[in-house]
Order: structure tokens, then C-alpha cells, then sequence
């Protein structure tokens, strides 16, 4: 087993860590969807002096050292900038992580009936085992967007007195195998994601439970069609709370990779006097493959960047590709630690451990490396330099054994620039579950790493 970082903590230490945990808590509960995401981190870069670009590029307002400034991209992603000394053409300081996690959603026609309770339709988004998803309360968070302009808000199933969903599982009684093999429905081979649908109601309307849920609905605005132009996502329904009787610990939804996105932000407003202009992206459909307007592949990023040198006077083209290539990265996604219980997938002297701190990727992808961004071994012997001067705790870590492990993240994407790139983030515990769970000093020091990134002048 690696070092547990914890020995070495002082009460103060033990403090710090304590206060940070508790503020990434309280965002995680209020933070369960890309849209709400966006929401609380826009209030709280205003809070800490952050303009809206848009504002600036309207008035033509230029730029200069000290200047703080982000831009929203159809509310579910987000850059974020704060000016320093040195033309961009020297390149900048990036921190990126995305803020999509796994869940269910609601299909366009999700509403029907079957055998007098009513359902909702759901479509899986990412990678998920279908098993976890059952037999839990779950919520519903979202909007509906209605045809004369106006927005309904929905977030049903985490206050105390509201009424919470789920996909029902069959008792064991009934799965019994010939055999004698005791196989429960909800094992992955056994449920499809088909078949992932909510139980919504059971009361009747003239025969039809359908008819009563369409009911219930139209009292909120919400007619059967608006569902067409909606979005609404089913997350498990609950708060962000310690984990483990030392209280060491966080169990909560969508750690992955919220906890990045989270000590990104964080780290950019705490950062002080930089000579390098940085920039935090958080960005959606990380857990797709990064396609789309709000995904990493998409130019919205580019064109931030472009207007921001345009409104410090330095714009041209080639400018703009000189920024790009001098830049240094962090892709900013958590990573697998190692479980005790199931100790059989892991290689131990190359896996992430909870209380380790922050984890490196060299190289991402599965098997022979396919799909991975590998970074250079010069840019990890600087990283590794700022790290001891700082004594941040960190570890490397790959994803598993060889030929079972393996998982992408951004980071190739933002390489074909040129920029020198590396995975860094929180070691997390069953990731991809409805519930995950990371180490309070993971986060702490992650937050740390990426402070004094942003804040480092010479790689």
C-alpha cells in the first residue's frame, strides 16, 4: 500500500481540508446537472469580480493584467479567464475538466402507461452498469423549454417532502435459476437499458394512470408535448455526505468529474499576481466521446481565446496559433483508485490509492494505449518540481491491469494543438456509480496542484 497522506497532516492541515470539503459538499447537493453546474459557478466568478465576456466584446472593453472575465456556452459549458502579465503569445496555463456525469434521461415521448402504473422513458447517457441504477430513490432535474419562450424549471425528489422515483427490481424469490444459481434481475447481463424505466404513478384518472400523471403535470405548466423541447435528467436523489466512521471521506453523485470542475474554479479565483494568462474550461459530453456545441471538440474554446487577444490588442493569426502551441495543460479528470474489494483488476504498484493525493496519468486509453495522449516526460519532470517545492502530495497511476483497464479523457483532444498535455486528478471509489466516493485530502491537494499551476510563471 502507498503512503497514507494523512500522518502527515497538522491540525491546521486537518482544518483546511475540513472547510474545503464542506464548501465542495454543499456545490455537489445543488450541482447535479451540466446546467446547474454553470449556474452556481457563474454566480460564484461574478461573486469574485468575474465580468461576462460578452459584455466586454460588445463595449470593446480591452483587457489588461489583473482583468477577470468568462463566457458561458449554452449554459452547459464554461471558460474562464484571468489576465496576466506576458503577451499570450508565451502561452497560457489551462485547467480542464468536464462536468457531464453518467445518468439516466427522459426520451422526448417518455409518458405511457403499463398494467395501471404510469412510466417515464429513459434513455442510459454514458458508461454505467445498468444493476446500480435500480432499486434507488431518484430525482428529476431539468427544464422545459414551451413554445411561447418561457422556461419551467424542474428539480423534484431533494427537498425532505418531495416525492422521489425508481426503477423497481424483481425479489430474488422470483429469479431463481434450474439450477439453483440464485441470479438477481438487476445483474448487468440480466437487465437492459431498455428496460431502465421509472415508476411515476399509480393513481387513476378515469381508469387511465396516465391520464392522472398528465394531470399532475398540466397543474405545473407542463403539457404531454413539451416534453419534445425538454431535457431532464434522472440522478439519484440525496446529498453530497461524509463517508466512513473517521469522517475522511465523501460519498456523493457525479464526483466524476465535478470534484475537478470544482477545485478548477476554486483554484482560478484564489490564484494571485500571474504572469501567465490562465484559464479554466469546463466543458459537457466528456462521457460520450466530447461531440457537440458544449463538448471539448467543439470551437467554442478557440473562439473565447480568439477574442480575448483581441481585446488585449493582440490578435492575429498566427499569434493565436502561437498561443495555442506554448500552452500547458491540465486535463483535469479523476481517475480509479484502488478498491479492497475487488482487488483482483488491479496491478497494485501502478494504481491510484484514496489519501494518496493528486493522481498523474502519463497516458490514458486501454490496452496498447490506443486513443491516449502520452505526455512528454519533460513537462512531468517540471510539474514534478513545482510539486515538491510546494509538498503536494501526488502519485502515477495507470487505470487497472493492462488488458482490463483503460478509460479516455479530453486530453488528446486539446494536444492536437501542440500543447503540452497531462492527466491529473482525484482517485475515485466505485466511479461511474449512482454514488462515488473520494478522500477529503485528495481533493484538498488536488485544488493545491492546480492553485499553483496556474499561479507558475516558467515550465
Amino acid at each position: 500500500m502507498k503512503d497514507n497522506a494523512w500522518t502527515g497532516c497538522t491540525q491546521q492541515q486537518i482544518k483546511e481540508i475540513g472547510l474545503f470539503s464542506q464548501e465542495y459538499k454543499s456545490f455537489l447537493s445543488q450541482s447535479k446537472t451540466e446546467r446547474e453546474c454553470i449556474k452556481y459557478f457563474s454566480k460564484l466568478l461574478e461573486e469574485n469580480g468575474f465580468l461576462k465576456l460578452s459584455d466586454a466584446i460588445a463595449n470593446k472593453t480591452p483587457l489588461k493584467q489583473g482583468d477577470k472575465v468568462y463566457a458561458v456556452n449554452m449554459n452547459k459549458a464554461l471558460v474562464a479567464f484571468v489576465i496576466g502579465k506576458e503577451v499570450l503569445q508565451k502561452g497560457m496555463n489551462i485547467l480542464c475538466a468536464h462536468i457531464d456525469s453518467p445518468r439516466l434521461d427522459l426520451k422526448s415521448n417518455p409518458v405511457y402507461e403499463e398494467d395501471g402504473f404510469c412510466m417515464f422513458d429513459t434513455h442510459y447517457y454514458g458508461g454505467i452498469k445498468h444493476y446500480h441504477w435500480v432499486a434507488l430513490p431518484l430525482a428529476l432535474h431539468g427544464l422545459v423549454c414551451k413554445k411561447d419562450g418561457s422556461k419551467i424549471d424542474i428539480c423534484i425528489g431533494e427537498k425532505e417532502d418531495d416525492p422521489v422515483f425508481g426503477v423497481t427490481d424483481l425479489l430474488p424469490h422470483l429469479t431463481e435459476k434450474e439450477k439453483g444459481f440464485n441470479k438477481l434481475l438487476s445483474k448487468q447481463e440480466e437487465i437492459e437499458g431498455e428496460v431502465l424505466n421509472l415508476i411515476v404513478g399509480s393513481k387513476l384518472k378515469g381508469g387511465s394512470a396516465k391520464a392522472k400523471i398528465l394531470e399532475v403535470l398540466q397543474e405545473k405548466g407542463i403539457q404531454e408535448k413539451d416534453f419534445y423541447s425538454a431535457e431532464i435528467e434522472v440522478v439519484p436523489a440525496g446529498k453530497a455526505r461524509d463517508f466512513g466512521l473517521d469522517e475522511s471521506m465523501i460519498i456523493g453523485y457525479g464526483h466524476d468529474d465535478r470534484s475537478c470542475a470544482y477545485c478548477c474554479i476554486r483554484a482560478l479565483i484564489d490564484s494571485q499576481n500571474l504572469a501567465k494568462t490562465s484559464a479554466v474550461m469546463l466543458v459537457d459530453k466528456e462521457e460520450t466521446g466530447s461531440p457537440g456545441a458544449t463538448g471539448m471538440k467543439s470551437k467554442f474554446f478557440e473562439n473565447m481565446i480568439a477574442e480575448v487577444m483581441n481585446l488585449m490588442g493582440e490578435y492575429r493569426e498566427l499569434d493565436f496559433k502561437r498561443a495555442m502551441n506554448k500552452s500547458q495543460v491540465i486535463s483535469c479528470d479523476v481517475t480509479s483508485g484502488f478498491d479492497p474489494n475487488g482487488k483482483q483488476q488491479y496491478y497494485k504498484n501502478t494504481e491510484a490509492f484514496l489519501n494518496g493525493g493528486v493522481a498523474f496519468s502519463k497516458y490514458t486509453g486501454s490496452k496498447g494505449k490506443s486513443d491516449s495522449n502520452d505526455a512528454n516526460p519533460e513537462f512531468i519532470a517540471r510539474l514534478r518540481k513545482i510539486l515538491d517545492e510546494n509538498k503536494i502530495v501526488y502519485q502515477f497511476t495507470e487505470m487497472g491491469k493492462v488488458d482490463q483497464g483503460g478509460g479516455g479523457t479530453i486530453s488528446s483532444i486539446l494536444a492536437e494543438y501542440g500543447m503540452e498535455v497531462i492527466d491529473a486528478g482525484l482517485p475515485v471509489l466505485s466511479m461511474h456509480a449512482p454514488w462515488e466516493v473520494i478522500s477529503k485530502l485528495d481533493l484538498f491537494e488536488n485544488y493545491r496542484f492546480y492553485k499553483t499551476f496556474v499561479e507558475t510563471t516558467n515550465f
